[in-house]
């Protein structure tokens, strides 16, 4: 069974993710395992629907980047969020496994990379990054 991460986390405050994946499968299966750890998360198809989000004025503490995506991909949208100030836990997924595809995406300004399928392990293990500040811990 899953652990409820917002029973641990800031007093009173639920944690939060945005979803940015093109694919409405991933979009389901991202979504409900965040669901099952208590997590708060809304759904963006692309990267210029995450900055448009942000821009309204939603924070969020984790973000779940695709790589590829039509409009604006998962590096530039990286680069303009750590560009905008967004201090989120903004982690990179993907099928790609090639060492310099993965070393592009991480230096647009990602915390973490896992690649796809996600599993409640690979997100259990994004979020021990997060501390209980709400600061990224390495």
């Amino acid at each position: 069974m899953a652990t409820n991460f917002n029973s641990s986390w800031k007093l009173g405050t639920k944690m939060t993710a945005l979803v940015v994946d093109d694919d409405s499968i991933n979009q389901t299966i991202h979504h409900r395992l965040l669901e099952q750890l208590g997590i708060e998360n809304h759904v963006a198809r692309n990267g210029k629907e995450a900055i448009d989000i942000h821009c309204s004025g939603k924070k969020f503490d984790l973000i779940l980047m695709d790589r590829d995506m039509p409009i604006m991909n998962g590096i530039e949208a990286t680069r303009k969020l750590r560009a905008m100030g967004i201090r989120s836990m903004i982690a990179g997924v993907s099928t790609r496994c090639v060492k310099q595809e993965i070393q592009e995406f991480m230096e647009a300004g990602l915390d973490d990379y896992q690649e796809k399928p996600l599993t409640s392990a690979k997100i259990i293990s994004i979020l021990h990054k997060i501390d209980h500040s709400g600061s990224i811990s390495y």
